[in-house]
């Protein structure tokens, strides 16, 4: 009997600053866990992928887009294309990690501590012109959507 083994997405220790692992996760596919604690305020990992602007970007297919993320002014990062694995941080609207843009890098920072086994989350802030997202985080304050709507 030949059973499929199936292979789990790695983790570029290159761009981590902390012992982390891909796994099965409850709120969507593959999900990125701690596999040490994490203190508060720490760079976790960078962001990595295929640099490119946002015209080139708005040609991605939605289904494509979901690792895409906004770098600087006018460019993204496309974590499809060489990512450091941080492209398999699911969203939360309760996270436990935050983006921190600097000199053209894009990093996840820890909010506060992260144990050791827990997922790591990002809220994605989608904006509110994009096609809507259900959420599936499961936080007691969830918005049910990855979109947010900003003040005008």
């Amino acid at each position: 009997m030949n059973k499929k083994r199936r292979t789990l997405p790695r983790i570029k220790s290159k761009y981590a600053r902390y012992r982390l692992r891909t796994a099965l996760s409850g709120i969507h596919r593959f999900g990125v866990y701690a596999r040490e604690d994490i203190p508060a305020g720490k760079i976790v990992i960078e962001y990595t992928g295929k640099r490119m602007s946002w015209a080139k970007a708005s040609r991605v297919p939605f289904e494509k887009s979901i690792y895409v993320a906004n770098l600087k002014r006018g460019y993204v990062v496309d974590g499809r294309i060489g990512g450091s694995g941080a492209e398999y941080v699911n969203h939360s609207c309760e996270p436990n990690l935050k983006p921190k843009r600097s000199r053209g890098h894009l990093f996840y920072c820890s909010r506060r501590k992260i144990r050791s086994g827990e997922e790591l989350t990002i809220d994605y802030k989608y904006s509110i012109k994009l096609r809507r997202v259900p959420c599936r985080c499961g936080v007691r304050n969830c918005r049910k959507t990855f979109m947010v709507e900003f003040a005008k």
